[in-house]
This record gives C-alpha cells, sequence and structure tokens, in this order.
C-alpha cells in the first residue's frame, strides 16, 4: 500500500485520524480568475534554526539541511521560470517537499527544514502528512518524480502559485519495523497534481514558505 497525499479538504482539517490514502480533492476554482488563493496570507518565522550536519553544501539551501537518504530520491523535473521571484518560489516548493520527506525519515515535525519553508496551513499540512507516516510506523522509498510545472504570480509581488504533476508509481512507503517495501500495481493513484502558494519570507532574504497546499489525486491530467 502507498502512502497517498491528502487531499485539500482534508489537509486543511485538525484531526488526527485523516488517512494518507484518501483521495479526492477540495474545490479548486483558482482557473476561474487571476487571483491567487491565500495570497494575502504573511509568513511566520521559522521556529527553529538548522543544526549543524554533514549534509553536503548543495543540501543545505537557505543554511537549512534538506538532505534525505540514499533510497529516498524526489527529482523535480521542470525548467525555472525566468522571474526571478517565480524561480525562487519554485526553488522553495521543492524544498518543502523534500521537508516533508525528511520529517519522515527523521520521524518528527519539528525538523528544521519543516519550520524553515512552511508556514500557517502549509505547515499544518505538512505537519499531519508526516504524523501520518509515523502513526503507520512508516518511511518512504523510490522515486518520486515531479513535472510539469507552472508559476504564477499574484500582484502584491510577494505570493506564487506553483502547480505541478508527481508521480509516485516508483515510490513506496516502507514498514519500519519489518523493512517490508509496500509495493503497488501501476494506477491512476499514482498521479497527484499539486498547487502550492508560496509567500515571501518578510526580511528580504530569498526564502519563500509553502503557506497553503492544493491537492488533486488521482490527476488523469498528469498521465
Amino acid at each position: 500500500m502507498k502512502r497517498r497525499p491528502l487531499p485539500v479538504a482534508a489537509a486543511l482539517m485538525a484531526t488526527a485520524a485523516l488517512l494518507l490514502t484518501a483521495c479526492g480533492s477540495g474545490d479548486d476554482k483558482s482557473g476561474d480568475n487571476d487571483k491567487i488563493a491565500g495570497a494575502g496570507q504573511g509568513a511566520e518565522t521559522p521556529k527553529e534554526s538548522a543544526s549543524p550536519s554533514g549534509a553536503p553544501a548543495g543540501d543545505k539551501p537557505d543554511g537549512v539541511d534538506v538532505s534525505l537518504p540514499s533510497d529516498m530520491d524526489l527529482v523535480f523535473d521542470w525548467d525555472k521560470p525566468k522571474d526571478k521571484n517565480e524561480a525562487a518560489a519554485m526553488d522553495d516548493a521543492a524544498n518543502f517537499l523534500r521537508a516533508i520527506y525528511r520529517g519522515v525519515d527523521k520521524r518528527t515535525t519539528k525538523d528544521a527544514a519543516v519550520t524553515a519553508y512552511a508556514t500557517g496551513d502549509g505547515l499544518h499540512y505538512a505537519q499531519v502528512q508526516i504524523n501520518e507516516w509515523i502513526k503507520g510506523g512508516w518511511t518512504a522509498t523510490g522515486t518520486l518524480r515531479h513535472y510539469d510545472a507552472t508559476t504564477r504570480s499574484a500582484t502584491n509581488g510577494t505570493s506564487v502559485e506553483v502547480a505541478f504533476c508527481a508521480d509516485a508509481g516508483k515510490f513506496y512507503g516502507k514498514e519500519i519495523k519489518t523493512e517490508k517495501t509496500l509495493k503497488t500495481k501501476p494506477s491512476i493513484e499514482d498521479f497527484d497534481y499539486f498547487k502550492i502558494i508560496m509567500v515571501k519570507f518578510p526580511t528580504g532574504t530569498d526564502l519563500w514558505q509553502a503557506s497553503k497546499v492544493f491537492v488533486e489525486t488521482k490527476a488523469a491530467k498528469c498521465q
């Protein structure tokens, strides 16, 4: 059995009973107009600073360790936009996802990467995701590919929507106690479509944080 990302309606509910195998999606009306949902939401100060580690410099954007174990590979197969803010927001959307799976690997929602790259509902989303993996006794293994990314800026210059597909066809849950990999047959359930609202951290740095996460599971458009 694979662990699935929570749909938006579930991700924003404060309940520990939700499973990562839940499917469906929230009402995504962003295509109906040019406004970005959650664009007015401010960022929160990261609650923890990065601790020293042996990770290579490339694994420490913004001085925060987002390195993952060798058997957990997150691939971001996309081109950066020309706009500087959109490019930075896209980079940190990737770091937000790395932070979630680093939390899964480290068995904690309080890793510095999680608190650095998420705020508000985005932080809640990350915490719920990580906690479900922890409660289930699972970690992750394999390759999770992200592709077909697009970006869209809000007029205020401090919010960017980063949208993309994810293919988990070669990414699996693994039982920590038994080290058994929970493989499944390829299906439409492997494909998800994300929209992440990234907000600029208000310090003049290039740090962007995920403030809202919308997920369409079983996304046929990503096949």
